[in-house]
């Protein structure tokens, strides 16, 4: 059965799709340093019965306006102008990689805007800016681009190295798809946005019901580090992939779909 389309719009500052009743609980989804708001479109479908179901292009994607100066807490601000834009209240939120370390410098901002929310294959820190492991995991990234690859000539490669064991392969075609067509300044931005976030410190402050999502196969939040996160975040659940890279929606899309069923069924049933 083919999807419904979901609603694409542009609106100010920020594009975004959507799908689902307007007057129901929102659900918004953010997407990693090599996706797009697109990239959701399965969990668009899957989820539009029952939320408002949006996923937004971040900052220098797609529709989405680029910041003048680019970081997590800058991308953190830019998703509460999102939200309130909307117009919507109490938003479950699904941040993805570098999505869920915007998710939980928000949390830092706006603690209790939040109705529960996914922390989906991210990290709660990536070290000091001058650490040889920082130094090298960017210059493995932006190395190619300098030495005059492109976007769309790295993705198949970079996709690749992100995946774990057989995955779904429209999912794929999709994921090469969106990452080839990442603007380089924005996949630059990015890349160096990371370095130096860190909010261990916080992850004790969440009070809001967390899922804690991790692929065993995952070499960019390995699934040890992100249990060990979920330990530091009070009343937080954890659950970990089998044969799963980076991509967890995309790899395993039903896989995926049904455990974030289960965790906003039971976000419901506690909280209204």
């Amino acid at each position: 059965m083919s999807q419904p389309s979901p609603m694409i719009t542009k609106d100010g500052r920020f594009a975004y799709e959507a799908a689902g009743d307007p007057r129901a609980t929102p659900l918004i989804f953010l997407h990693g340093i090599g996706g797009a708001a697109r990239t959701w479109r399965q969990q668009l479908a899957t989820f539009g019965d029952r939320f408002r179901v949006i996923a937004w292009d971040m900052p220098g994607y797609g529709g989405s306006a680029p910041l003048a100066s680019v970081s997590i807490a800058a991308l953190a601000e830019a998703l509460q102008q999102f939200i309130e834009q909307l117009g919507v209240t109490k938003p479950i939120l699904v941040g993805h990689s570098i999505g869920g370390m915007i998710v939980q410098k928000w949390l830092v901002q706006t603690p209790k805007l939040a109705r529960a929310v996914v922390l989906a294959q991210t990290s709660p820190a990536f070290g000091k800016a001058d650490g040889d492991w920082q130094k090298s995991f960017i210059a493995a990234r932006l190395g190619p681009l300098d030495r005059g690859e492109t976007m769309k000539s790295l993705a198949p490669s970079l996709v690749k190295e992100l995946v774990g064991d057989d995955p779904d392969p429209r999912g794929m075609e999709l994921a090469r798809e969106c990452m080839g067509s990442v603007p380089e300044a924005s996949y630059r931005a990015m890349m160096l946005a990371l370095v130096g976030f860190d909010q261990r410190s916080t992850l004790k402050d969440i009070c809001v019901p967390t899922l804690l999502l991790s692929g065993s196969k995952d070499n960019n939040a390995p699934a040890p580090m992100m249990a060990k996160m979920a330990s530091y975040i009070p009343s937080a659940e954890y659950i970990e992939l089998a044969g799963v890279g980076h991509l967890a929606n995309l790899e395993r899309p039903d896989a995926f779909d049904r455990i974030l069923r289960g965790f906003v069924d039971s976000v419901a049933a506690k909280h209204g």
